[in-house]
C-alpha cells in the first residue's frame, strides 16, 4: 500500500509530506520533482504569492545515493514567505526575539465558500486564521511533491500522465474528438492555460482579465489522462476497491473541486446505451502476436466495473471559483455577530491550471497505490518482473495465435 500524509500551513515555516510504501531501488529524479512544483505555481490568473515562492522539495529521509530504500520518504517544501509572517505564525506561546513581519489582527469575518465558518465552529477557533492557514490550497504543494515521486514509480513500469484545461468559467472547449495524450503532452509548460485550442485559450484569458477587473474569480475544468495503465488495477469485488471511487475521492479532496467525471461522465447519462458503451471488436487483420481485441472508442475513460481495462484513463475535474473575492461577499463578524464584508486574503483570480497539476499528482498517487496493491514487491526488481510477467500473460491471451501447421 502506498499512502501519504501532509502537514503545514500556508504562511508557516513549510509543508511536510511523508510517502510510505515505495519499493526499494526506485531512482529519484530530483529535478523532475522541482519541475512539477514549478508547474503548480504557473498559469494565467495566479496571484502575487507565486512571485514570492520558488518551491523546491528537500528529501529528508527514505532515499540514499539517489534511490529509495523502502523506508518512508519525508519531504519538506519551505515557505519563503515565512520571513514575513513570523510574528503571526510562530509556534511558541510568544514570538521569539528577532521575529519578522507584522503581528496581524485576528480574522473574524468568514469567506462564503471557504472552510472558514465551518472550521471555526468545528474546532472552536476565535481566530479564523487557525482554519484558513491549513485549509489553504498552499497545502497542495506537498501533494504535488509526493505525486511527483509516485509518477516516477509509474514511469518505471511505462505509465505516464498529463493534463489539459477544458474550460474556464463559461468558456469551454466544445465536445468532440477527445484531445489526444500526445497533444496534451505537447502543450508547452509555459503556456498560459495549457488549453489545446489556442483560440479558445485566448478567450479564457480574456474572461480571467474581466473577472480580475471586476474583483471576481473564475473556476473551470481540466482533464487528466494516464497512458499505458496496466490492465486490472482496482477491483469490482468490494465497493472501496473500485478504482473509479478511489480516483473520485482523491480528486474531490483537492480544494474547490466540486465534481469529477470519468470518460464521458455526465454526458453518458443523457444518451442511450448503444451510444455510450465501448464495443469489443475482433481485429481479423491482426498479425501473429498482435491483439485480436480492439476498442474503437473509449467513452468509459479506461475503467469498467472499477477496474482498468488497458485503455487510456481519462478523468475530468470541475473547480468552483476561488472563495476570496477582492469585492467581498456579505458575511458576519463572529465577534459582534453583525453583518460585515467577508475577509480578504491574498489570492488568485483563477487557479484551474494549478488544480490540473494537483490533479495529475492525485491520479498518480492513486494509480501508484493500485499498482502496488495488484503487483506488490518490496523492490523495483520484484515489481518490474511482476508487471512484465502479468502483461505478457494478458497479451498472450488476446493475441492472434499462429495458424496450426498443415498435415
Amino acid at each position: 500500500m502506498l499512502r501519504f500524509l501532509t502537514s503545514g500551513e500556508s504562511h508557516g515555516q513549510g509543508l511536510v509530506t511523508i510517502l510510505e510504501g515505495l519499493p526499494a531501488g526506485l531512482a529519484i529524479d530530483f529535478d523532475a520533482i522541482t519541475l512539477e512544483l514549478r508547474r503548480r505555481q504557473a498559469g494565467y490568473g495566479r496571484g502575487r504569492r507565486m512571485a514570492i515562492e520558488s518551491d523546491r522539495a528537500e528529501i529528508l529521509s527514505g532515499v540514499r545515493r539517489g534511490k529509495t530504500t523502502g523506508a518512508p520518504v519525508a519531504m519538506l517544501v519551505r515557505n519563503k514567505d515565512w520571513e514575513n509572517w513570523q510574528n503571526t505564525m510562530h509556534v511558541e506561546p510568544q514570538a521569539p526575539a528577532g521575529s519578522a513581519g507584522a503581528n496581524r489582527a485576528p480574522v473574524v469575518r468568514p469567506r462564503p465558500g471557504h472552510a472558514d465558518l465551518a472550521g471555526a465552529l468545528k474546532y472552536d477557533h476565535d481566530d479564523i486564521r487557525d482554519v484558513l492557514e491549513r485549509a489553504s490550497a498552499r497545502e497542495t504543494a506537498a501533494r504535488v511533491a509526493a505525486g511527483a515521486v509516485a509518477r516516477q514509480l509509474l514511469l518505471a513500469v511505462g505509465c505516464d500522465i498529463t493534463s489539459h484545461i477544458t474550460g474556464i468559467g463559461a468558456i469551454v472547449v466544445p465536445a468532440g474528438a477527445p484531445v489526444s495524450f500526445e497533444a496534451a503532452r505537447a502543450l508547452a509548460p509555459e503556456a498560459p492555460l495549457r488549453c489545446a485550442d489556442t483560440t479558445i485559450e485566448r478567450q479564457m484569458m480574456a474572461a480571467i482579465d474581466a473577472a480580475k477587473e471586476a474583483g471576481d474569480t473564475l473556476g473551470g475544468s481540466f482533464e487528466v489522462i494516464a497512458r499505458n495503465v496496466p490492465v486490472g488495477l482496482g477491483s469490482y469485488v468490494q465497493w472501496d476497491r473500485k478504482l473509479d471511487g478511489r480516483l473520485a475521492q482523491a480528486l474531490m479532496s483537492i480544494p474547490a473541486i466540486k465534481a469529477i467525471s470519468i470518460g464521458d461522465g455526465v454526458e453518458g447519462a443523457r444518451r442511450p446505451g448503444s451510444q455510450v458503451h465501448d464495443e469489443i471488436v475482433a481485429n481479423p487483420a491482426a498479425a501473429t502476436g498482435e491483439p485480436m481485441i480492439v476498442r474503437p472508442t473509449n467513452r468509459a475513460g479506461g475503467l469498467e466495473g472499477g477496474v482498468t481495462n488497458g485503455e487510456e484513463l481519462r478523468v475530468t475535474g470541475f473547480m468552483k471559483p476561488i472563495s476570496t473575492l477582492m469585492k467581498p461577499l456579505r458575511s458576519v463578524d463572529l465577534t459582534t455577530l453583525e453583518e460585515a464584508p467577508a475577509a480578504i486574503e491574498r489570492s488568485d483570480t483563477c487557479a484551474v491550471p494549478a488544480a490540473a497539476v494537483v490533479g495529475e499528482a492525485m491520479v498518480g498517487l492513486v494509480l501508484a497505490d493500485a499498482l502496488l496493491e495488484r503487483f506488490g514487491g518490496d523492490s523495483m526488481v520484484d515489481l518490474r518482473a511482476r508487471v512484465t510477467g502479468t502483461g505478457s500473460r494478458i497479451r498472450g491471451r488476446v493475441a492472434r495465435r499462429p495458424a496450426p501447421a498443415r498435415a
